[in-house]
């Protein structure tokens, strides 16, 4: 990042300031999680109230249920989004790298939030809904009734979130089966994934286990409880599940190889015997009991689901620059655009008309997003997390935090203070204040492209130098090893015959921190779309309920034409060559810490 020159993301435009920027840099307006909120951005409100009274008018609506809250939108066809609402969801940590939850608070959530929304507008005017959530394990017992995933016992606590790592032993036995259909997630499942949780429960929790009446992913789970309707959507189930997508069923010879035999009973019943691609109508659309409960028609179609990173690809994939000139060639090419969902965790998401096998590397997936194309998906378990732990951890916290009050301050004040110091330093840009400094960034592990959950970060080249200076050097070195794993993962596909990327896009709550965007153009050396949309999530799960509804011919069609502009920005070329160095000093590091296990087990 040149230091004469900041780019500060607003919601809607990318404007340049110069370094450094007096007072505090204006933000988007963000959405809390500790309580219920309606919110809207000015431009969509303003567009809102300026509309003349319409009882034509055609919405959909957007379900997104993230990691500590329930979201949802109210979504024009052209995908604006005119309102929102958000409410904090419940997570249990019974001990460390435990994570649970509860099916019903989240459901009592999203009627909450869609009541919100849709209080403006008539029943008629939704057409459809669509869901989509984190990839977490939700077991139900007989009658669809909460059956406990915790050691606890408590019922209410039916759901092993994503992030849970419990499973770490049993993801070694599957992945020791070496079974052929694990060449479609890198060669290895992830402790992530629902197979060795469901191998953990069979381990740990036997009567929870022998009483499971179906095994949901969450965003499944959604859709059966909109509905009461059993239809899974290819995308959870091949991503997560390991369902073989080329044979269109449940692998019984996997599945029993896992010792999971008792899942293949009644045709892999618990499991869903139903499956279809994103984006098609769940039975007869909203049942009685939920349609009461959300405020909306009974009958509102209802799509199958996403995972929300892919909601987020999906809404992403169709976003366009102002005009031709900004993007040439590439202007409909989504082939070429890596969707990067930026929040607590990241998901890399890329799709393909060819398939393509790369190790480390999640897929490739078949229509698992948007039919007729593979989708490889790459990830950060920690991203946002790990920016918030250099933060909080450090000893200036608790200054800042009584200085600037809310964490988006304080990372603006950083962000002002690092082009001061690269000034007062004399250097000509940002990044040459970490030369000497340097980070493997993965404390919790590396999902892509090393897919090793024993991996810990590394820092090297910290001296003695204390206060609010060290923590912005600190923060600005760890938001570059972000930005290095995504060279990673993109440099990995390439080895497998990937062909090339032409724009980076990004949403979430990263793709608001103008620093954490601008690195990853210039280290990456790739241009950076930022949608003028930053609820792409909400988007991509509202164009689920446009396509299902027949509103648009395809979901291609819909991601397309609800999928907006953005504004452009460049890579800076100045700042290639030192980029170049530094990312040959983040692969040595993960040599290093090989070789450093090695040495403690006595190997060399």
């Amino acid at each position: 990042m040149n230091i004469s020159l900041v780019k500060i993301i607003t919601q809607h435009t990318v404007s340049h300031l110069k370094c450094p920027v007096a007072g505090r840099v204006p933000e988007p307006i963000q959405i809390t999680a500790n309580t219920s909120q309606r919110s809207v951005s000015s431009s969509r409100r303003n567009w809102f109230k300026n509309m003349s009274p319409n009882t034509s008018a055609t919405y959909f609506v957007g379900v997104d249920v993230g990691t500590g809250s329930a979201r949802a939108a109210l979504v024009a066809t052209d995908g604006r989004v005119v309102e929102q609402a958000v409410e904090a969801i419940k997570t249990w940590t019974p001990e460390p790298h435990y994570y649970e939850q509860s099916s019903t608070d989240i459901w009592r959530a999203i009627c909450k939030v869609v009541k919100l929304v849709t209080a403006d507008v008539s029943e008629q005017q939704v057409k459809g809904i669509g869901f989509d959530a984190t990839c977490s394990l939700v077991i139900l017992g007989d009658s669809g009734a909460p059956l406990t995933v915790s050691k606890s016992g408590v019922e209410e606590q039916n759901i092993i979130l994503w992030m849970d790592h419990r499973a770490e032993q049993e993801t070694a036995e599957i992945n020791a089966t070496k079974h052929p259909l694990l060449q479609y997630v890198g060669g290895q499942v992830s402790l992530e994934m629902e197979i060795p949780k469901l191998l953990w429960l069979k381990r740990h929790l036997p009567t929870t286990y022998e009483g499971i009446w179906r095994a949901f992913d969450l965003p499944d789970f959604l859709t059966w409880r909109a509905t009461e309707t059993d239809t899974r959507s290819l995308c959870s189930v091949v991503c997560k599940w390991n369902y073989d997508a080329a044979a269109h069923c449940w692998n019984e010879e996997y599945l029993r190889a896992a010792d999971l035999e008792e899942l293949t009973r009644n045709k892999c019943s618990a499991l869903g015997s139903d499956v279809q691609p994103p984006g098609k109508p769940v039975g007869k659309g909203l049942s009685q009991r939920a349609a009461s409960e959300l405020g909306l028609e009974m009958g509102t179609v209802v799509s199958t689901s996403l995972i929300d990173a892919h909601a987020g690809a999906l809404g992403m994939f169709g976003c366009r620059g102002y005009d031709k000139k900004q993007t040439g060639a590439n202007h409909d090419n989504i082939q070429g655009k890596m969707a990067l969902i930026a929040g607590t965790s990241t998901c890399h998401m890329s799709i393909t008309r060819d398939a393509c096998f790369a190790q480390g590397i999640w897929g490739p997936y078949q229509d698992a997003i948007i039919p007729g194309y593979f989708l490889n998906e790459g990830g950060q378990s920690i991203a946002g997390h790990l920016l918030d732990h250099v933060l909080k951890t450090h000893e200036s916290y608790a200054e800042l935090k009584q200085e600037f009050g809310e964490d988006k301050y304080i990372y603006q004040h950083l962000n002002k203070l690092l082009c001061e110091l690269a000034n007062q330093r004399g250097h000509s840009d940002v990044n040459l204040l970490t030369q000497d400094i340097h980070v493997w960034p993965d404390l919790h592990g590396n999902r892509s492209p090393v897919a090793d959950a024993t991996l810990r970060g590394m820092l090297t080249g910290i001296d003695m130098t204390r206060g609010v200076e060290s923590l912005a050097i600190k923060y600005l070195a760890f938001t570059q090893a972000l930005a290095y794993g995504t060279r990673h993962i993109i440099e990995n596909l390439y080895e497998h015959k990937r062909s090339a990327f032409h724009t980076l896009l990004f949403c979430g709550g990263l793709a608001k921190n103008p620093l954490y965007v601008q690195c990853h153009a210039d280290i990456c050396n790739l241009p950076v779309l930022i949608p003028d949309e930053q609820e792409m999530v909400l988007v991509g799960a509202a164009a689920l309920g446009a396509a299902a509804s027949g509103h648009y011919d395809s979901l291609e069609s819909a991601s397309k034409a609800m999928g907006g502009t953005g504004q452009l920005l460049e890579p800076n070329q100045l700042t290639v060559e030192l980029h170049n160095r530094k990312y040959s000093v983040f692969l040595k590091l993960l040599e290093h810490q090989r070789q450093y296990r090695d040495i403690m087990q006595g190997k060399i």
